[in-house]
């Protein structure tokens, strides 16, 4: 006898979606009990609790007022196939549990990974695992025996140090933000060279030239490496000499979290240094993750909705709207820029210290940021919503300048 609870049914899926497509007000909901329920709901009920709390108290990533992070909307394309993945549940460790979806993985890998100068990789749950399984490859293959790296590095990057037990060498930055080549040491024969491609706070890229001065050189493109894809592709020049690349799906490509993929140079040395067997395993298991979800299939989507010119449109959107942002603040005695945007990720400041809370409490919310940088506190805006209104943003910003200018 089956289990209805794991039939589809029809009414409940439509009347989900429904409720998706609804503007549902916030702060209705009756909270879901403390306690552990000892028998079920109906799955519609169920629908009707959680839907005021999941749907009207979710941050609204792709709001016009939503510049504050790295965390874009996503496509419409990729919910309904995320619907029928959550429906098929398929496991990529095993080929007869996702025989599609590691086809799809494996295309769009073979779609990107030249881009960059790279020979393949796989897909992870996040650059923080891609970062791991690119410096495990590099420890296992190159038999690095340091990692260096600039200290404005994310902090997956220590994890992944303090996993594999390796030291940590951290060089300075200059005042915008990236790596001070000359603060490298001159023999980097036993290191892993680990540069960024858009830093966390402020977006900067590191010199790419270093690229080849280390036993291997990883790039962190978690976020900026999409630009690829864009008439700012030169901004990542060099990258394709590089061994291995993390990237980040689920920023600049769109994708429901939780999705990215590390690339390699010689894909299949790498791969061959970090995968395991298994009486259980028809095939190798290759990186950090066991059973795994078809995250490739969601990217395969997006990827044929938008082709490489819808992407490089709405990344090339996302930048322009950070460009008129800092144009506007470089140009306002009001107010400081930390550096031109590389990124599209604009750091700034007023230039009255003491107008930072009012500035702050004034912007819509979820609209701006902070980050500290040598000890003091920026405002930071990340274009990553193609739906961004900055123009409304920046109205907002002259009528809190101007109050702040009669006080």
């Amino acid at each position: 006898m089956m289990d209805e609870k794991f039939l589809p049914d029809k009414e409940l899926l439509v009347k989900a979606v429904s409720l998706l497509c609804e503007e549902i007000p916030a702060g209705r909901a009756d909270r879901v009990s403390s306690n552990f329920p000892v028998d079920g709901m109906d799955s519609s009920e169920v629908i009707d609790l959680l839907a005021p709390q999941i749907l009207a108290d979710a941050a609204k990533l792709g709001a016009p007022t939503s510049i504050a992070h790295m965390d874009p909307p996503t496509p419409t394309i990729a919910w309904a196939v995320s619907l029928w993945n959550a429906a098929l549940n398929q496991n990529l460790l095993h080929p007869a549990t996702a025989p599609f979806a590691l086809e799809a993985e494996k295309t769009v890998i073979k779609w990107l990974a030249p881009l960059f100068g790279m020979t393949g990789g796989h897909m992870t749950s996040g650059s923080t695992v891609a970062n791991l399984t690119a410096l495990w490859a590099a420890r296992e293959q190159a038999n690095v025996e340091q990692i260096v790296m600039s200290d404005k590095a994310h902090l997956s990057l220590e994890k992944a140090a303090n996993i594999l037990g390796l030291p940590v060498l951290k060089i300075g930055t200059g005042s915008d933000g990236k790596l001070l080549v000359n603060k490298l040491p001159d023999d980097l024969s036993r290191s892993v060279l680990v540069l960024n491609a858009g830093t966390t706070s402020t977006g900067m890229i590191d010199p790419l030239e270093a690229i080849g001065i280390a036993k291997w050189t990883h790039v962190d493109g978690a976020w900026a490496a999409p630009m690829i894809f864009t008439k700012y592709a030169e901004r990542l020049k060099g990258i394709e000499l590089a061994d291995s690349i993390s990237i980040s799906a689920h920023k600049w490509l769109f994708q429901p979290k939780d999705s990215a993929m590390v690339l390699f140079r010689d894909n299949e040395s790498a791969s061959n240094s970090i995968s395991f067997g298994a009486d259980y395993l028809n095939e190798p298991n290759i990186g950090v993750l066991g059973s795994r979800g078809a995250k490739g299939v969601l990217l395969l989507a997006t990827i044929l909705s938008f082709g490489k010119r819808g992407l490089a449109q709405r990344i090339e959107g996302c930048v322009r709207n950070s460009e008129i942002l800092s144009h506007f603040v470089a140009n306002d005695m009001r107010l400081n820029l930390f550096a031109n945007p590389e990124t599209a990720v604009v750091v700034w400041r007023p230039s009255e210290p003491d107008y930072f809370d009012l500035v702050l409490n004034g912007l819509p919310e979820g609209s701006v940021s902070t980050t500290r940088l040598d000890g003091d506190l920026w405002f930071r805006n990340v274009f990553a919503n193609p739906n961004a209104d900055v123009e409304t943003y920046l109205a907002r910003l002259e009528e809190i300048l101007e109050k702040s200018s009669t006080l």
